[in-house]
């Protein structure tokens, strides 16, 4: 895609640094606006991680990461190199700090702060991605069968239900389901299996690619500028910003949008702002079109996989290893997962498969950060959004889009700052 665009545009209103989900909806509200705009990224538009991700638009999946719950069942987890939740053990050491932190954001007060947080966030994304995609002629791309997500046992079903209240309090609509209600939903499913939960408003897209690549033609077509080069850094100057490429070249805009994911943490920490960014490395396995008759994505919670039918195929993938972003792929749980959902979806036919790995971007209260750098309003950061990019890409641009024109933002980002982790720190003093 980027060959078609001219490689020496002129200078900006904007410079949008990173082709992700998040960075193609923040340049989309731009030109919107009417503003000019120059959209950045090393690689292209949507080739890291928004590339091919699980395709939920989980607007109902408002319980932070960071929970009092987790905590519980990390240290069984962990005892699983291959399981749910994996931390590389050459990458330990360097994962305590942020580990700290995200202990602190698990305390039940700080998880309700978080959880509400995630709540009006989620209100926002849902309407603000369907105007978004209505806006790019991509309606079409969404699909609404909700999700379901399974149980093996009583005791994992009974062990979920608080959650379910909570979503409940928020408004959301589930029903719980047994016997020929579950199987009708999903035909297939193991005997292992008793009961389920169906979300009957939960969405996914055709492919997330296909969705990222109609975005950044809608913003092409809208009068954008594209540069494919890698940002080195980035430095405040005399009405506006600078920025510096890797092969030395250098561009001016009057403000500028950090939103390259995993990859955003060196250019905040130019700016004067040490973020605590790390990475979520997600695996997963797309299978042939017509793998398995999957009526819907389900989510098997207690492995921390989903199995999402997509317009490419079937993709079985999720959990999460905390590697940072210079460590090789383990593909091993890719096709541990795939094993899984073998066992799980005994029709599965897993042959002719194709295993990617990508770099969720993460931070330890579970939040993304959205808000103006520390040195200058005319700077704002748009990342680290966990396994939810895709999902609350439409309100991070609207927000986003808000700052930079001066406005009063549709919520309250208090929680989103940037600086909210000097807070945070003193608490581990």
């Amino acid at each position: 895609m980027s060959s078609n665009f001219s490689p020496e545009p002129a200078p900006a209103d904007v410079a949008v640094v990173g082709a992700g989900i998040i960075g193609l909806s923040v340049a989309m509200h731009l030109v919107a606006q009417g503003r000019s705009v120059l959209l950045i990224d090393r690689k292209g538009i949507a080739q890291e991680t928004s590339a091919q991700n699980a395709g939920a638009l989980a607007f109902s999946d408002i319980l932070p990461l960071a929970s009092p719950r987790i905590l519980r069942q990390a240290p069984r987890w962990l005892l699983d190199p291959l399981g749910p939740l994996s931390i590389r053990p050459g990458y330990a050491l360097q994962m305590l700090p942020w580990l700290a932190r995200f202990g602190l954001a698990s305390r039940p007060s700080a998880y309700r702060a978080s959880l509400q947080a995630q709540t009006q966030l989620m209100r926002l994304a849902a309407p603000a991605f369907h105007t978004m995609l209505a806006r790019a002629k991509a309606s079409h791309m969404i699909h609404q069968d909700g999700s379901l997500q399974v149980y093996e046992s009583d005791a994992e079903f009974q062990s979920n239900l608080a959650g379910w209240q909570l979503r409940a309090e928020a408004g959301i609509a589930f029903e719980h389901v047994k016997g020929e209600r579950l199987r009708a939903l999903q035909p297939g499913l193991a005997n292992s299996i008793v009961a389920g939960t169906f979300v009957p408003h939960w969405e996914t897209v055709s492919d997330p690619f296909e969705v990222a690549s109609a975005l950044g033609r809608h913003v092409m077509q809208s009068g954008a500028a594209w540069r494919q080069a890698e940002v080195r850094s980035i430095a405040l100057r005399r009405g506006g910003v600078e920025l510096r490429f890797a092969q030395g070249s250098a561009v001016h805009a009057k403000q500028a949008v950090i939103a390259t994911g995993a990859w955003s943490r060196h250019l905040a920490a130019q700016l004067g702002d040490a973020i605590p960014l790390e990475t979520e490395r997600g695996y997963n396995t797309t299978l042939p079109p017509g793998a398995f008759d999957l009526k819907r994505q389900i989510i098997f919670g207690a492995h921390g996989f989903v199995v999402t039918p997509l317009s490419t195929g079937i993709r079985v993938g999720g959990a999460v290893e905390l590697g940072g972003l210079k460590l090789p792929p383990n593909f091993e749980r890719s096709a541990h997962m795939l094993g899984k959902a073998a066992r799980l979806l005994p029709g599965l036919r897993t042959e002719g498969g194709t295993q990617w790995m990508g770099y969720r971007p993460s931070l330890p209260d579970s939040l993304p950060v959205i808000g103006h750098a520390t040195a200058s309003r005319q700077v704002v950061y748009a990342f680290g959004h966990g396994h939810l990019g895709l999902t609350q890409s439409a309100a991070t641009g609207h927000l986003v889009a808000q700052l930079l024109a001066d406005q009063s933002p549709s919520i309250a980002l208090e929680p989103f700052r940037p600086d909210r982790f000097r807070w945070q720190d003193a608490g581990l003093c």
